[in-house]
């Protein structure tokens, strides 16, 4: 190839190039062209329905499209995350995750449709809230203790509602750690879950405090007990469960974040999480959503699958100590 041949060569490279360049460009600076879909896996009204409204709705502006919600609930969440799973991967498509289609799943279900590890593209986290234990105003019981000794009195006849893997790992776990037998109950969702405890259909629900704070403050229920290792300063009256039974080690956290299927646009996912850290830090969305004892936590997207990683064991633990076995 003489010089100018080369010469020829190396500009139409260039040419590509450039011309590669600027459509990649053009692409970050167009997304989001076009509404985003926010799947969230849980029923109307749930807590994670709530926290990703209030997120959407915030995340909208910064990113000048709206972000529709979309609720596919069942199976724990399942349902919701393998349809994002499985979507195009080109950011019009997320999921509002938790704990249970995050982390959780993995432990509890043997043969999932997606490989949870590998499935997800981490966008950001939202925040995290403890839930509350509380059980139906005709039970016996004033206290956690009080509780306990009935359910040792009545091996396997007291009953908990659960309506997701939080929901069920909190109670699994506290009838480990307090040596009773419950018999658990399943529902397709929380408020449905909050309806027959406050009929006395079940005797406990461990739910989130969106679900159950209301229903608590207005007598409708008896809270017992945070799931925390501090009390919740929403609701400072109700102890810790560690306190309520002179315990150590009991600690139940829900968490919520954005994610998408694997192989995102790194410009979509930068934007998504930029939106997400702004609503976060956003003054009336702090105010509407720690009063139901929710705390917002700002991150990257590698610091959010990092914290998937350590959550994705801590989970598996805490199934394996609550005596679960994966179905």
């Amino acid at each position: 190839m003489n010089t100018k041949s080369l010469t020829v060569r190396l500009l139409q490279i260039g040419a590509s190039l450039f011309v590669g360049l600027n459509s990649s460009l053009a692409i970050a600076d167009t997304y989001p062209s076009k509404p985003i879909k926010a799947i969230v896996p849980f029923a109307p009204g749930s807590t994670t329905d709530q926290i990703g409204r209030a997120f959407a709705a915030k995340m909208s502006e910064t990113l000048g499209q709206p972000i529709v919600i979309e609720n596919k609930p069942g199976a724990n969440g399942l349902i919701g995350a393998d349809f994002v799973a499985k979507a195009p991967a080109d950011g019009y498509t997320i999921l509002i995750g938790t704990n249970s289609t995050n982390a959780a799943l993995k432990s509890l279900v043997k043969n999932l449709p997606y490989i949870q590890d590998t499935a997800f593209t981490p966008i950001g986290y939202f925040g995290s809230a403890p839930l509350i234990v509380a059980i139906n105003n005709d039970v016996p019981a004033k206290s956690l203790n009080g509780f306990v000794s009935l359910a040792k009195a009545n091996p396997g006849k007291m009953t908990f509602a659960y309506a997701s893997t939080s929901q069920r790992v909190s109670s699994e776990m506290l009838a480990s750690f307090a040596d009773i037998q419950m018999t658990g109950v399943s529902y397709k969702s929380g408020p449905n879950a909050m309806t027959d405890l406050i009929g006395g259909q079940v005797n406990m629900f461990t739910s989130d405090f969106g679900v159950s704070l209301p229903q608590v403050q207005s007598g409708k229920i008896r809270g017992l007990a945070v799931t925390s290792l501090k009390r919740s300063p929403v609701i400072p009256e109700l102890p810790t469960v560690n306190e309520a039974l002179g315990i150590k080690g009991y600690e139940l956290i829900a968490f919520f974040a954005a994610f998408g299927p694997a192989g995102m646009p790194k410009d979509a996912v930068l934007k998504l999480n930029q939106a997400i850290n702004n609503a976060a830090k956003s003054k009336d969305l702090v105010e509407r959503l720690s009063a139901n004892g929710f705390e917002t936590q700002p991150g990257t997207p590698e610091a959010l699958g990092q914290k998937i990683k350590l959550e994705t064991a801590k989970w598996a633990k805490a199934i394996k100590e609550a005596g679960m076995q994966p179905e």
